[in-house]
């Protein structure tokens, strides 16, 4: 059964499970050319894009699936709040530098399935920090960047474009920062050295970086190893700024969350501390807000679970929306595979993107993958079943058996 979801809702749910339903039956919006496994029945719907404000809702039974075992994951991922206390953020990161809101939605999320939502629990508008899945983002505006020409190829040198002085080495010394591509950014391998916004890229000192903080260590050459670390994630987000000549919000808003139909209510909120002064278009330096790539120093992406649901739609369509290319299926082929090309590269990260490669969730297919920040908020994206998973502030290690329970509903798992 089709449904169209806009306002108030009714609701039928199997025990503590809540399938939205409209008092209002619509037809169904035109079909993408794509057709379902053979396994289901003819009836099945093709692939459906929502239109702006609306999303349409079918039964998991619709497309084969096992109604009961849906609504058993959602009941047990609503006993999975990870009890995140923003309180508590300086004594995890270190020092804010950034705003951090009083309070948050309790677990939420949303199961999309061919476009059309399939189950739902939770204040899923609620706009919440989404952490370290902005950097998601970033790479899709990376992407953009590339598609756009701005950049000749993703293994150039930043020097090359970027004449600031985050990437000159200091005289007398051995090439390093200069050494770095857009690519050892994009992988986390870029052993960039500096300090943005008063933290440095040691994360050295439990003041700044509070429990966060590391041990000091030899730098390894771009490329050969890999840290997961904010401070290069913001050099790299203030090198697009650069690119661009215009805030990165602005850039994702008119690139692709308007053209996607996202809502009004999402904000990439910069630290208090970064205005930086940018060349704009007609040449003049302004300051500009450089945002970051999550929320441990607060700031950060606010968004809520039903706008990262189409941020993860467009993704899983290949970057194509309702027939528009707005990112390049090239791009987002490379950002969500592995690079062995590079010695210090994980094998299960992307460009940005946390992959399934290594079997984190082993019932998933390892062509799976997800955008992930802490608190933990995640955004799932399996192709080989035409799934968009959100789920918010849920326990650090319960999604292998979430989507483990969602797959189980599927007729090859009865």
């Amino acid at each position: 059964m089709l449904r169209n979801f806009k306002l108030a809702l009714v609701a039928f749910a199997l025990p503590s499970v809540v399938l939205a339903l409209n008092v209002t039956a619509v037809q169904p919006a035109a079909a993408q050319p794509a057709s379902p496994p053979s396994q289901w029945p003819q009836a099945t719907p093709g692939p459906h894009t929502p239109p702006r404000g609306e999303w349409w809702h079918r039964d998991p039974s619709d497309f084969g699936l096992n109604n009961a075992a849906i609504a058993e994951a959602i009941k047990w991922a609503q006993t999975q709040d990870s009890g995140w206390d923003f309180g508590k953020q300086p004594e995890l990161f270190g020092l804010p530098i950034g705003p951090l809101p009083a309070s948050r939605a309790p677990t939420n999320g949303v199961i999309v399935m061919h476009g059309y939502i399939i189950a739902e629990f939770g204040d899923i508008n609620a706009v919440d920090p989404t952490y370290s899945a902005a950097k998601s983002y970033l790479s899709t505006i990376l992407g953009l960047t590339l598609d756009r020409g701005m950049i000749e190829s993703i293994t150039d040198p930043l020097a090359k474009y970027i004449h600031d002085g985050g990437y000159t080495d200091p005289a007398g010394t051995q090439p390093h920062n200069s050494k770095i591509t857009w690519q050892h950014h994009a992988t986390q391998t870029s052993e960039w050295q500096g300090e943005m916004f008063g933290k440095p890229s040691t994360f050295l000192g439990a003041e700044q970086f509070g429990k966060g903080a590391m041990k000091p260590r030899e730098i390894k050459d771009p490329g050969t190893y890999f840290e997961y670390n904010d401070v290069r994630i913001n050099r790299f987000s203030l090198s697009l700024l650069r690119l661009w000549k215009r805030p990165l919000p602005d850039v994702l808003k008119t690139e692709i969350m308007d053209p996607i139909g996202a809502s009004d209510t999402w904000k990439w909120i910069p630290y208090d501390n970064a205005a930086v002064d940018v060349e704009n278009p007609d040449g003049k330096t302004v300051p500009m807000p450089s945002v970051s790539g999550g929320t441990r120093w607060g700031g950060g992406l606010w968004i809520s679970t039903l706008d990262h649901a189409r941020f993860g739609l467009l993704i899983l369509r290949h970057g194509n929306w309702n027939g528009k290319q707005l990112i390049s299926k090239e791009w987002l082929d490379q950002a969500t595979h592995p690079h062995p090309e590079l010695p210090g590269a994980k094998p299960d990260y992307g460009y940005l993107w946390w992959l399934n490669t290594t079997n984190a969730w082993p019932a998933a297919p390892k062509s799976s993958f997800a955008a992930i920040g802490a608190g933990n908020n995640t955004i799932w994206i399996d192709p080989e079943h035409d799934l968009v998973v959100v789920w918010r502030w849920h326990k650090q290690d319960a999604q292998a058996e979430f989507y483990k329970r969602i797959l189980a509903a599927f007729p090859a798992n009865k």
